[in-house]
C-alpha cells in the first residue's frame, strides 16, 4: 500500500494552515494526489425552528454557508496552486446534522485523511464529526495534525501504542508506509495482561510482523505510573523524541463518546506531533 490520494476537509479559512501544509508535504514526498474539500456548514438545527421560520431566514443560513465555503475554496487553492503537486479541491455546504455522510463518501476513495485538531480556539462545532465520519464511516486511516510543528513526510521515529486490540491493528496496518520507512519503530506496551497468549512476550508477534517488512523494532514495557494512559504515551512520545503516533481509535461506535470525550482527547490535546489512527 501506498499513500497516493491524500484528502483533507477544512471548513474554516482560519484553520486550514497545518492540514494543508502537511498534505502539500507528504504530497510532495510520495508524489500524491492532494485534494481539498472545503465546505460550508449549516450550523442551524433546523428541526429546533424550521415551522416557525420563513423562507428568508433560511436563505440567509445558506447563503452564509456558501460565502464560507468560497472564502475557503479561494485560500486553499491560493496555496495548493503555489505548492507544485498534483491537486483538486471543490466546495460545497451542508448542513451540520448531515456532514458526515459528505465526509465519509470522500474518506472511503482516499489512502489517508489528514485533519487538523478538532477542538481548540476557533474551532467549529463541525470539526469533530468530520473525524468521526472519516474514521467510523468512510473507513480511512486519518492524520490529525498538531497547529504548530513541522510536516512529517518520513518519520524518523514512530512509536505504536500496542494493546492487542483490533483497532490498534488497524492502524499499524494502514500505517506501514510510514513504518517501513522509519529508522525505528517503538512498540508500546503498558501493564500487558498476566493472561493471554502475549503473556510471556508482550508485543512478540507484532515485531515478528513488521520484522518481516523490514521493520527495525524495540519494544518498550512501561509501567502504569500515572492516571491516564494517555498521558504516558505523549510522556514517552517525547522522551524517545518520536516524530509520529500510531494507535488505535478505539472504543465505542461513537467517536465524541470514546474517543473526545475519553482519553484519547487528552492524548491528542497534548501530543506535539500527528498521531495516525485507524478503527
Amino acid at each position: 500500500m501506498a499513500y497516493k490520494s491524500l484528502l483533507t476537509v477544512v471548513t474554516d479559512p482560519g484553520t486550514v494552515n497545518a492540514p494543508l501544509t502537511q498534505m502539500i508535504a507528504l504530497a510532495e514526498a510520495r508524489d500524491a494526489h492532494a485534494e481539498a474539500l472545503c465546505l460550508g456548514v449549516d450550523r442551524t438545527q433546523t428541526g429546533y425552528y424550521y415551522a416557525g421560520a420563513n423562507a428568508m431566514v433560511l436563505q440567509e443560513t445558506l447563503a452564509r454557508a456558501q460565502k464560507e465555503a468560497g472564502e475557503t475554496l479561494e485560500v486553499v487553492k491560493d496555496r495548493l496552486s503555489k505548492s507544485g503537486v498534483r491537486w483538486s479541491a471543490e466546495d460545497g455546504v451542508a448542513q451540520i446534522a448531515d456532514l458526515g455522510r459528505h465526509v465519509a463518501h470522500r474518506a472511503r476513495f482516499s489512502d489517508l485523511v489528514i485533519l487538523g485538531r478538532p477542538y481548540g480556539k476557533d474551532r467549529g462545532a463541525e470539526a469533530e464529526p468530520i473525524v468521526e465520519a472519516a474514521l467510523f464511516e468512510g473507513h480511512a486511516p486519518v492524520l490529525i495534525v498538531p497547529d504548530k510543528g513541522e510536516p512529517v513526510t518520513n518519520p524518523k521515529t514512530v512509536m505504536v501504542a500496542w494493546n492487542e486490540s483490533v483497532e490498534a491493528m488497524a492502524a499499524i496496518r494502514k500505517s506501514l508506509p510510514f513504518l517501513t520507512a522509519a529508522d525505528l519503530v517503538r512498540i508500546v506496551v503498558i501493564d500487558p495482561p498476566q493472561h493471554g497468549p502475549e503473556r510471556s512476550d508482550p508485543g512478540g508477534m507484532l515485531s515478528q510482523l513488521l520484522a518481516r517488512h523490514g521493520v527495525n523494532c524495540e519494544i518498550d514495557v512501561l509501567s502504569k505510573t500515572m492516571t491516564r494512559v494517555s498521558d504516558i504515551l505523549n510522556r514517552h512520545a517525547t522522551d524517545t523524541e518520536s516524530d509520529m503516533i500510531v494507535m488505535g481509535a478505539y472504543g465505542h461506535s461513537r467517536f465524541r463518546e470514546a474517543i473526545l470525550g475519553g482519553a484519547t482527547r487528552n492524548m491528542l490535546e497534548q501530543a506535539k506531533v500527528p498521531v495516525l489512527m485507524a478503527h
